[in-house]
């Protein structure tokens, strides 16, 4: 019977249905090892946002469905060999395939594919609560480790002093918690919670009813988020999507976070388009139960209120059905679909162990079809895009395309808005434009969307981006500005995006030439557990060079390797790198690599010692970086890991060499013919050794310090002296001959040559050049000077960039190229 309230909730008689099956004949009740009961007064419900039939009900029963409660169920216990004691469950998450719930302050995990329960193991301390969240994009890793990230703690203990344990194992394996700076915090501990939409861990801070976020990684560890009332505990719920909505909820209080706690703002509620109330405090109504899904947000309170809104992109409302007698103890609500909401009430059978369930449908978009609601007509009639609910992955400096349709009703004007919720990661730009009409007139829109890595848009100072070197996730989320309540069925267009690696490509190295092609080896032996021995006598697991006390016997992993790659031992090898995607191939990269010698031998030598390279300063040591790499060993070996040498005390001699990638002695690229070159060409200068250095050198040239470049070989010498760089300045080179020149000597800052067997030859004077009134002076050595006119180089070869900088008050340059072809 229809109440003429505007808005009536009350479930029509065909919509309250009473689910009671697998009852025939009276049985005795047997319920198999301690029943479980929720701690709270209140009643809860948690639904695993991926499989949708599967849901725990929490109150004074609590019960496990597989089926969203269409059938009968035994109240959920939990087996009487796991001894927990008091049975008084606090909280409870599901992670992935498994169910975890926290039993007189201890974690158990109930797989409840298998029907197993087991202990949590690492947890020393007591614990209260588990937090985590679940990525519903099967088959991609990086949702797969959202899934089986979880945290355990107790909440009230001092933020500094608090237990916290982390599991990235669905809660299998615990290990204790730490984070940068948090005894420095001050405050009560009111949780942690992994915010993946903002690739960032959120520690809740309580102090004298204000509360706010703590965050781990830059650049939100800088500050906290803004502080909202905390006058009691709030239960806090992860909207699931990985938008980062947050809604924290008491008896008395309801706020909402549209960007993972960085903004907290309370609910208000309305009638039509005027406000009622600013907060649900002001309210004065008392909340009983709470639900949300993606985008909408119900509430009922004991006093037989529904409440309904949207989670929409910008500030969150409620709207009030009317009063009906829909509200009990044990009720509970409880989305089903995009508006439809069920209130589920557990139903005791005197006969028979098990629970039935009566529930009460709502159809919330014939409720919003009152006209004395005043919920207005939505203005948008389409909005769909090709990229809804899917998962995408920018890679470093790639671009990621999408496109959305959006259909406005006639004489409407919607604004679209975009939004991602890493903004610190992730940059977008969006343009609209008219494409064309609907048969019956309604013009369309396109939106055109660019994503791509923040850092790379170069529009966001570099205090807000976050670390390029880190892999971050951020959701893309395309709504309506101010979209009316009525427009339920019009859901936000939804995607993940992962910055960071692209695990659909893979590097492969070369192989044309293989041992099976050619016969050596049989690949169907090397796919039969194919192995071989290395006799102790050729190999040192420790990568010392000292002798093993045991053979080693090597599996061939001939799945991940294939068949070995046949090279020319007199030949040097370098490995074609060719990058694949989705097993096509894409390119031939040119890449840095390390060859690793993987079992310790050393049945090979070295052609030359440090000394006989020519190496200015310690050469590094393979053991000692791996000693610094800990365990990341054996691949260790990075281009972040020779700075940090060359800036090593050892390496003192070599920190103003222009040349950073190494200390020693480097091949050079080979030098064309002089007759050949002209003075643009720029090129290497090739010693008689076939090696050329390049070092910075300060010449004491009549009581002026010059800067020059030395390229060093075993019989040639190349000094350079700068002036300023002007529109009448002008380099000046002068070649140098040396006698002999077999090793540097790190003398002061500045390697020198021994002196040469032999005396030097006369040394005819050259021509001075402009401003100078000499020849300058290295150590007595100069045996020949050519005056010759240069020109500025961009970069002296490849991996040796040109530097500039200052001395008193005047610009020179550290490095500078000199053509060969006038090296006469």
């Amino acid at each position: 019977m229809d109440s003429g309230f505007p808005g009536d909730a009350k479930c029509e008689q065909k919509s309250i249905r009473t689910l009671r099956t697998g009852k025939v004949f009276p049985v005795e009740e047997k319920i198999q090892g301690d029943r479980l009961y929720f701690s709270s007064g209140k009643t809860h419900l948690i639904k695993h946002p991926c499989k949708k039939n599967l849901a725990l009900y929490l109150g004074r029963q609590i019960f496990l469905t597989k089926d969203t409660f269409e059938s009968s169920l035994i109240p959920f216990s939990i087996p009487t060999s796991m001894q927990v004691g008091t049975p008084e469950v606090t909280s409870a998450h599901f992670a992935g395939s498994v169910l975890l719930l926290v039993v007189n302050q201890k974690v158990y995990v109930y797989d409840y594919e298998a029907n197993f329960w087991t202990a949590s193991t690492g947890i020393q301390h007591p614990v209260s609560h588990v937090s985590g969240d679940n990525c519903c994009y099967s088959g991609n890793s990086f949702c797969m480790d959202i899934s089986n990230s979880v945290f355990a703690y107790l909440r009230g203990d001092q933020v500094s002093q608090a237990n916290i344990y982390f599991s990235n194992s669905r809660g299998y394996r615990f290990q204790k918690y730490t984070q940068e700076r948090r005894a420095e915090l001050v405050g009560t501990f009111g949780g942690i919670f992994s915010f993946h939409s903002l690739s960032q861990v959120g520690l809740l801070l309580v102090d004298e009813q204000m509360a706010m976020f703590s965050y781990s990684d830059h650049p939100l560890n800088r500050s906290f988020g803004l502080p909202f009332d905390y006058d009691r505990a709030l239960d806090i719920l992860i909207a699931p999507g990985q938008k980062g909505i947050l809604i924290f909820w008491s008896e008395k209080n309801l706020l909402v976070s549209r960007n993972s706690g960085q903004l907290v703002e309370s609910v208000q509620v309305r009638e039509g388009q005027r406000i009622l109330y600013n907060s649900i405090v002001k309210a004065n109504i008392t909340i009983h139960s709470v639900a949300a899904n993606e985008n909408e947000l119900a509430v009922l309170t004991e006093e037989n209120n529904l409440y309904y809104g949207s989670l929409g992109i910008q500030s969150s409302s409620l709207i009030k059905f009317a009063d009906q007698n829909i509200w009990s103890q044990e009720a509970v609500l409880m989305f089903t679909d995009v508006g439809m909401l069920e209130i589920l009430t557990p139903l005791r059978d005197v006969l028979f162990p098990a629970f039935d369930f009566q529930k009460c449908r709502l159809n919330i978009q014939a409720l919003l079809m009152d006209p004395q609601l005043q919920a207005g007509v939505c203005k948008v009639e389409l909005l769909q895009g090709e990229f809804e609910n899917k998962m995408y992955t920018i890679d470093m400096n790639s671009q990621l395309e999408l496109t959305a349709l959006m259909i406005p009703r006639p004489g409407m004007l919607p604004v679209p808005l975009v939004s991602v919720s890493n903004p610190h990661s992730l940059g977008l730009q969006a343009v609209i434009c008219e494409d064309g009409y609907t048969y019956d007139g309604n013009t369309k829109h396109r939106l055109n969307i660019s994503l791509k890595q923040q850092h790379h848009w170069g529009r966001a100072d570099p205090n807000f981006t976050s670390s390029i070197k880190r892999p971050t996730i951020s959701t893309i989320t395309l709504d309506i500005a101010n979209k009316e309540i009525s427009c339920v069925d019009l859901k936000p267009l939804t995607a993940l995006i992962s910055v960071g690696c692209d695990l659909e490509k893979k590097i492969v190295i070369q192989n044309e030439l293989s041992a099976c092609y050619h016969g050596v080896l049989d690949p169907v032996a090397l796919q039969d557990n194919y192995s071989y021995i290395i006799e102790r006598e050729a190999y040192d697991p420790n990568f010392q060079g000292q002798q093993a006390k045991k053979d080693l016997e090597v599996h061939y992993p001939y799945e991940k390797l294939g068949c070995p790659l046949l090279a020319y031992y007199d030949i040097p090898w370098k490995p074609v790198v060719e990058l694949w995607r989705e097993g096509k191939f894409q390119e031939v990269v040119e890449a840095e690599y390390v060859l690793l010698e993987m079992n310790g031998l050393f049945t090979y030598t070295y052609s030359l010692t440090a000394s006989t390279a020519g190496c200015s300063a310690q050469p590094q040591n393979w053991t000692t970086i791996t000693k610094m790499a800990g365990d990341t060993a054996p691949f260790s070996w990075d281009r972040e890991v020779r700075p940090a040498l060359l800036n090593s005390p050892r390496a003192r001699l070599g920190r103003r060499l222009p040349v950073l990638r190494s200390v020693c002695w480097e091949p050079a690229r080979p030098v064309q013919a002089a007759a050949n070159r002209t003075p643009e060409t720029p090129g290497a200068f090739k010693s008689s050794m076939g090696f050329s250095r390049i070092l910075e050198v300060e010449v004491q040239h009549q009581g002026a310090s010059r800067f020059g470049v030395w390229f060093m070989g075993d019989a040639s010498c190349v000094l350079t002296e700068q002036k300023g760089w002007g529109s009448s300045s002008r380099c000046v080179c002068a070649q140098v001959r040396v006698q002999s020149c077999p090793t540097l000597q790190p003398r002061g800052l500045w390697p020198r040559c021994r002196p040469p067997p032999a005396p030097p030859r006369p040394t005819p004077t050259p021509p001075h050049p402009q401003g100078s009134s000499g020849p300058g002076i290295l150590r007595e050595r100069i045996l020949e000077w050519v005056a010759i006119s240069c020109s500025r180089p961009r970069s002296l070869y490849k991996d040796t960039e040109q530097l500039t900088g200052s001395k008193l008050g005047k610009e020179y340059d550290k490095a500078v190229y000199c053509h060969p072809t006038y090296l006469t």
